[in-house]
């Protein structure tokens, strides 16, 4: 009977896991800064995804490269996780983790504009400040200002200061 890998959890020594060589997956420097806050704020609640090498002991990735590299990358969530990762083994020739890889990348999607308009809508009348904001969802003034003019509630903008967009020459 098959049996998911997430209910096989282990902690993987960070130094026992490697990059694969195929994985096209890219994330930009706003979307890294916003996984470290995430893991940060909330831990790995995501295990990577890895092929056991026996030959070689070592644990390659199939899906999770970019939080891998987060704990690389940053000594606080290293110590904090004592330097282990979660990590599930899945068994596949190298055709079907490749394939894998892609379908993990794949299926994240793109988030809905219309959704986050209203999660943008929701903090702002939750009293949440435009700051709070862009720091917790990783946003910056320009992306917010967009989602807020094509909510189009006039109620996101109050106590707002503006400028003049033009001024009559004399």
């Amino acid at each position: 009977m098959f049996k998911s890998p997430v209910y096989s959890v282990i902690a993987v020594p960070i130094e026992k896991i490697q990059a694969n060589a195929y994985n096209p997956n890219a994330v930009a420097p706003p979307e890294m800064k916003l996984l470290y806050q995430s893991i940060k704020e909330d831990g790995y609640t995501m295990p990577i995804v890895c092929y056991y090498l026996k030959e070689q002991d070592k644990y390659e990735i199939v899906d999770g490269f970019h939080r891998y590299r987060t704990m690389l990358e940053h000594k606080d969530i290293y110590e904090r996780e004592g330097g282990r990762l979660p990590v599930v083994v899945i068994d596949k020739d190298i055709s079907n983790r490749m394939a894998s890889t892609i379908r993990h990348n794949r299926a994240r999607g793109a988030h809905s504009i219309d959704l986050m308009v209203n999660i943008v809508a929701e903090l702002t009348e939750a009293g949440m400040s435009d700051a709070w904001i862009m720091k917790n969802i990783g946003m910056d003034a320009e992306e917010l200002l967009r989602l807020k003019q094509i909510s189009g509630l006039a109620a996101l903008f109050k106590d707002k200061e503006f400028s003049n967009s033009w001024e009559v020459l004399k």
